[in-house]
């Protein structure tokens, strides 16, 4: 009877560990590999992928306002909903050999999990994970398609210009991550891109550093006040976990410049790490339970700086996935 009960529970408990892993994320690296901060108007808009070519002479902003850029699409809600209750099926299909199990379906009732149970939690476990490896796939696809608007999008054009007797003549393309980095140099002259690229990566490596000894004080001033209160929840997770996400070996592939922009009197400039890293995390004793401490992982972001508009201090203050 009792190694029944054994052999119950750790069904019970596998099959909900299945449908679990189906949703959730592995939590790596300085901030879980999450998307938070702010990024001003385009905090909820993906960041844009195209990489800012090498320094030039300043350009002048265009005698027209700028396009808008596209919204994002909404997330369609029927996912959620289908999911809940496929995940009520499973549930109450769990509880329900558990309620036999204990003897309360009644004189009759089988007091075991029978190779038909076993059969139907497989079958709907599969037909979850075929529903959630399709809607993810839709998901990216859609992301792929919106992230190819909003790129195209960020080209301005400028009014053509008449010559003469109603000639036009034609239109030169306004780069919008250009413009905004020859504003930047506008109210700073000191300013430099490959100097400011050197500065973001210095701080990237800190970051890292910091959660990885779960300490934020080192780099607290490198930190809008909004990332300092998301990083510190983050860390105190950690520590009531009793977990120590570890981060060793990081080497930057790339680091680009992908948009810079003004709004309400603050610059704002991001850029896309491309970076290979040993990341896993281990209990207080040092031993392994996620990740791995021999294979490195590649994974590409987007850190947003921002700072009040002149020769001010630049602030982490956003960071998201690609």
């Amino acid at each position: 009877m009792k190694k029944r009960w054994i052999a119950k529970i750790f069904t019970i408990a596998f099959a909900v560990s299945l449908v679990a892993a189906a949703y959730q994320e592995a939590d790596a690296r300085a901030g879980g590999g999450r998307s938070f901060g702010s990024r001003g108007a385009r905090t909820y808009k993906a960041p844009s992928r195209t990489v800012n070519p090498s320094p030039s002479s300043p350009q002048t902003a265009p005698a027209s306002p700028q396009q808008p850029f596209p919204q994002a699409q909404p997330q369609r809600q029927g996912g959620s909903f289908l999911r809940g209750l496929a995940g009520g099926v499973v549930g109450g299909l769990l509880g329900g050999m558990l309620f036999r199990s204990l003897g309360f379906a009644g004189p009759g009732a089988g007091g075991g999990i029978g190779i038909f149970d076993i059969l139907l939690i497989g079958g709907i476990l599969y037909l979850i994970y075929r529903f959630v490896a399709s809607r993810r796939r839709e998901a990216a696809q859609t992301a792929g398609g919106a992230q190819q608007n909003w790129r195209q999008a960020e080209t301005v054009e400028p009014p053509p210009q008449q010559f003469g007797f109603g000639q036009t003549a034609q239109a030169t393309p306004v780069d919008e991550t250009s413009f905004g980095l020859a504003h930047v140099r506008q109210m700073d002259g000191a300013f430099d891109e490959n100097r400011f690229k050197e500065t973001a990566q210095d701080v990237f490596f800190r970051v890292q550093g910091a959660w990885t000894r779960r300490d934020l004080a080192p780099v607290a001033d490198l930190l809008t006040q909004e990332m300092q209160v998301t990083f510190r929840q983050q860390i105190d997770e950690l520590k009531a976990a009793g977990s120590i996400n570890r981060l060793e070996n990081i080497a930057v592939r790339e680091v680009d410049i992908t948009e810079a922009w003004q709004e309400e009197g603050k610059d704002y400039l991001t850029v896309r790490f491309l970076a290979n890293i040993l990341d896993y995390t281990t209990d207080e004793a040092g031993k392994v339970i996620a990740g791995s401490d021999t294979e490195p992982v590649k994974f590409e972001e987007y850190w947003t700086f921002s700072r009040p508009v002149g020769p001010n201090q630049w602030k982490l203050s956003a960071i998201q996935q690609a």
